[in-house]
């Protein structure tokens, strides 16, 4: 803390002073914080389970086996650099002889390894019938983040893209290619990408879950990007019976079709072989490794080291076999008293959040049980799932470590191929339990908070309670109040898309979002750049209402139990707000954070603090005083939840 900073003038410096000046972000990391720290120490506790299971001797197909062998071939390095391109030289070759008629097929072939060339399909809820799964399309294929890496001509874009064809140019040199000729290639490589990026639709825009939520027949989908082989492509893909397709960004699709027809099939080859090579590369010899985030690393996050090799292959166990590792995982540090408490602490949300909705000045009777409906039946997933995957059908071994990523990823992908043919399992999950993150999910309504962010400096199961409600508390209030952000809130209580808003209450919420997207757009993290407030909508409006959610759930606790003593001379309504402010305490390089302030909804975290409490009453009064420098008028203060 920096206790010369006044908190209502600066909470997050007031809180996160000492720290944010004392520390440096380490040369193998982008961003440095509590999520870190604490990402690191489930890392320290993940690596001595691997190393104990790499050294052999399980049953066959079992979990300590599988993830150790996974890991096992992913640090046997002369093995990786004896195998070279192994199993993708045959993809590469099969990409350098494509025609116009076998490319449909290919990229089906190629979607189904999760390499996102041009479009991605993925397998999800049907938005308007959530009961069922059918097939996504999704724009991708952009070897920068974002459209506006391409589209945008200042000068720091413009050589971004120098730099870009360069890293593409040292690729292609490392599948053989000359150096002038790797140069040409990666020239045509950015402007096919361009092409896609023109095309695609703006990431704000995506936001509108009607945008991007457009029911097609497969006669209607090659009606609307007609002159591409779709069933070739959905027989490769392993969805030759699909009737009915979610088409998200239309016009992005029919310039694919477009492209297929008209660009000439050599540019294809140079373009599907950079994104094999793209796609890969971690996986490939070093020299591939290398050269990736020599890029992706260093230019764009301003990284200078990579991370060491035990931490990139771990990553690749828990992307692989999530839910094998997070069973080992959830024995070591997630017992079943701590999972009685966090759900404790659920319940006082969800108590305070329905309080919320029946108090609502601005919302009619109408709405208002409608929204009461939906939150309680809201589901609630903590730490891990009710039911372990089985994984048996997969074969890893310990000498071939690119051959086990392509496996796994098949495996993956033959599983969500399965959806189709049945009902939504809505105990799945959608991130393993040893990851430090959250999420609520529209097509099932239901928050779920891996074992992995259930630790401290987000949740001590002994610890103080007004730390646990700032901290954890928050983010499970966040996480609820994205049921009923600006696209949560077009969601009824089945997941169904739907709308259960009266006209009025419509109008009503739109006027507070406005003045969200005003209060984040005033924020400018570096002097050229701004918060994007209408791609952060949902998380501010969810970290708006997280806290006083929590904050509300605190009183609560503290009305049952009493009120505790202070500790180390603050009161728990102040231990509350310093939980919060030193839980999303960071630092991020200016490269990284150039890239999040254009693709990340999320705002930087500095401002997810500042911004929330600026127009909290509760939080003026918890350090004596109604206002300061971080005081806005009050017209300009938004309340929603």
């Amino acid at each position: 803390m920096d206790p010369s900073v006044r908190p209502c003038d600066d909470f997050w410096r007031y809180a996160n002073g000492k720290w944010l000046r004392d520390t440096a972000i380490p040369a193998d990391e982008a961003v440095w914080g509590g999520f870190s720290e604490l990402r690191d120490r489930n890392l320290a506790i993940l690596r001595e389970i691997l190393e104990s299971a790499s050294a052999g001797g399980h049953e066959p197909g079992s979990p300590r086996q599988q993830v150790g062998d996974l890991y096992a071939s992913g640090m046997d390095e002369p093995a990786i650099e004896r195998a070279g391109l192994g199993p993708v030289r045959g993809l590469l070759d099969d990409a350098a002889a494509v025609t116009a008629t076998t490319l449909p097929g290919f990229l089906g072939t190629l979607h189904r390894l999760g390499v996102p060339a041009a479009f991605l399909p993925s397998i999800q809820p049907d938005a308007f019938d959530s009961g069922r799964a059918i097939v996504h399309l999704f724009q991708a294929g952009l070897g920068l983040p974002d459209r506006d890496h391409y589209l945008r001509d200042d000068p720091r874009s413009v050589t971004l893209r120098r730099q870009y064809r360069a890293h593409v140019a040292t690729m292609f040199c490392l599948l053989g290619e000359s150096a002038d000729h790797a140069a040409s290639l990666a020239d045509d490589v950015e402007a096919f990408e361009r092409l896609l990026a023109e095309a695609a639709m703006p990431r704000a825009e995506q936001r509108d879950p009607y945008k991007v939520n457009n029911l097609r027949t497969r006669a209607a989908l090659a009606a609307g990007a007609p002159g591409f082989d779709w069933d070739g492509f959905l027989a490769a893909f392993g969805a030759s019976e699909v009737i009915d397709l979610n088409v998200r960004q239309p016009a992005f699709i029919a310039t694919v079709a477009e492209l297929a027809r008209d660009t000439p099939i050599t540019t294809w080859r140079t373009y599907l072989r950079w994104h094999i090579a793209r796609a890969f590369a971690p996986y490939l010899p070093d020299a591939f490794g290398a050269a990736a985030f020599a890029f992706y690393g260093t230019v764009l996050a301003g990284q200078p080291e990579r991370k060491p090799r035990w931490k990139r292959v771990l990553e690749t166990v828990d992307g692989q076999l999530g839910q094998p590792l997070g069973m080992l995982y959830v024995e070591r540090t997630f017992p079943p008293e701590a999972k009685r408490r966090i759900l404790d602490l659920v319940a006082d949300l969800r108590a305070v959040l329905g309080e919320r909705i029946d108090t609502l000045e601005w919302m009619s009777t109408e709405t208002r049980v409608a929204a009461r409906r939906k939150l309680d039946a809201f589901a609630v997933k903590m730490g891990y799932p009710d039911t372990w995957r089985d994984y048996r059908g997969l074969r890893i071994e310990r000498d071939d470590h690119l051959g086990n990523v392509i496996r796994a990823t098949l495996f993956e992908t033959a599983h969500g191929l399965g959806k189709l043919a049945r009902p939504v399992d809505r105990g799945e999950w959608k991130m393993s339990p040893p990851t430090v993150n959250a999420y609520y999910y529209p097509p099932a309504n239901e928050i779920v908070f891996p074992a992995g962010i259930l630790q401290p400096p987000f949740f001590y199961p002994d610890g103080d309670a007004a730390v646990n409600y700032g901290a954890i508390g928050m983010v499970i209030g966040h996480e609820m109040t994205h049921g009923f952000d600006d696209q949560g809130s077009q969601f009824d209580e089945v997941g169904n898309l739907r709308n259960w808003w009266q006209p009025a209450d419509e109008a009503a919420y739109a006027a507070r979002a406005d003045l969200v997207v005003q209060q984040y757009e005033a924020f400018r993290p570096l002097p050229d750049m701004r918060i994007n407030g209408r791609l952060c909508l949902g998380e501010n409006i969810a970290d708006i209402g997280g806290v006083r959610i929590a904050y509300a759930a605190l009183e609560r606790h503290l009305a049952a139990h009493g009120e505790p003593a202070p500790i180390d001379g603050f009161t728990a309504r102040q231990r509350f707000f310093i939980g919060l402010a030193q839980s999303w305490r960071s630092l991020v390089r200016e490269e990284t954070l150039r890239v999040r302030l254009t693709i990340d909804p999320h705002s930087p975290s500095e401002f997810r603090v500042l911004g929330s409490l600026a127009d909290m009453p509760e939080f003026y009064a918890a350090f004596g005083g109604d206002g300061g420098a971080m005081l806005r008028p009050a017209a300009e203060r938004p309340t929603i939840w």
